[in-house]
């Protein structure tokens, strides 16, 4: 954690003048709305810091549960705020897209609450091996934690590439493990326990059953197959790079599909690589509807529209 007084915000000027850049039209609208969220609670705090961390003294030995709420929506100061938001910002924009909107609230949801119990889980465990009572006294807060549980969902459904890590390539499949011990190590303030707790609410997502879990919890959501395309929430094409949201970390990705960008953003930041991409792609305007007319001016059709379309057809001929 860090502990710089809140001064001039320039971390929220350079987070105004990113989303600007990518543009509000193209941010899904629950990672938009999660994002407002972050920058609300930033400038009007439901509850004082030491009032909305979490720790194993004041969550589970004080009963006050309220903080697993509270924790990972504030932030320490604007540059906190900026780091997360940013990174987020690139993850929600892909995540979205490929889960569907009702599924991201869901998991977000879902991923918030979790990564702060398994964080005091954590806690208490060492606590009880060391024999040091420290542990559970130490609090933490801010959306890091889910962070790194997304950067293991993101390296699950787009698997390949590399990230470059303070210039070095790391595979994908571990960049989230490399990530983990060099931000602890380059920033000693973050809290390395609540980042490995993301990590593993990621893997029980991926490769545990909490996937599963979630899917009988919310019968009304449809089921992976549905989500399996790209969403057309907004004219883009697609993009490199998902912004690792720390100084140093560029992660390139390999698609499948025709990637007009790729062969550009080598050496480019994330935000340079979407901005390109959002350009390109407002440049192509065939792209998002190959199938079809041009929509008119103005109008954006959704996956879902034509999906739903299609079902309503085929039942009314089932009943004709």
């Amino acid at each position: 954690m860090r502990n710089r007084p809140r001064g001039t915000q320039l971390g929220l000027l350079l987070l105004a003048s990113q989303l600007f850049q990518v543009g509000l039209d193209n941010i899904p609208p629950v990672t938009l709305a999660v994002l407002g969220l972050n920058v609300y609670l930033y400038l009007f705090p439901a509850a004082p810091m030491m009032k909305a961390c979490v720790s194993v003294q004041e969550v589970y030995m004080s009963r006050d549960w309220r903080r697993l709420l509270l924790s990972p929506f504030h932030h320490l100061d604007d540059w906190h705020l900026y780091f997360n938001m940013a990174s987020f910002l690139m993850k929600g924009i892909r995540l979205e897209r490929q889960l569907g909107g009702a599924w991201f609230f869901y998991l977000l949801s879902v991923f918030s609450l979790l990564t702060g119990f398994v964080y005091l889980v954590l806690e208490a465990l060492l606590t009880e091996l060391t024999d040091d009572p420290s542990y559970s006294m130490t609090c933490a807060v801010g959306f890091s934690g889910v962070l790194f549980g997304l950067k293991v969902l993101n390296n699950h459904y787009y698997p390949g590439g590399v990230t470059y890590v303070m210039g070095v390539p790391v595979s994908n499949r571990y960049a989230s493990w490399v990530e983990l011990v060099l931000i602890h190590i380059t920033s000693p303030g973050t809290s390395f326990i609540g980042h490995l707790a993301g990590i593993l609410v990621g893997l029980l997502y991926t490769a545990g059953p909490l996937k599963t879990f979630m899917k009988t919890c919310a019968g009304f959501v449809s089921s992976d197959q549905y989500y399996s395309q790209p969403r057309a929430y907004y004219r883009s094409s697609g993009y490199s790079g998902t912004g690792g949201g720390y100084p140093g970390y560029q992660q390139h990705t390999t698609y499948q599909t025709r990637n007009h960008t790729a062969p550009y953003t080598d050496r480019l930041t994330e935000e340079e690589q979407l901005e390109m991409a959002i350009r390109n792609s407002l440049n192509e305007p065939g792209q998002t509807n190959q199938r079809g007319a041009p929509p008119p001016p103005g109008f954006h059709l959704s996956g879902d529209v034509r999906a739903e379309e299609i079902r309503w057809r085929r039942l009314r001929r089932f009943d004709s």
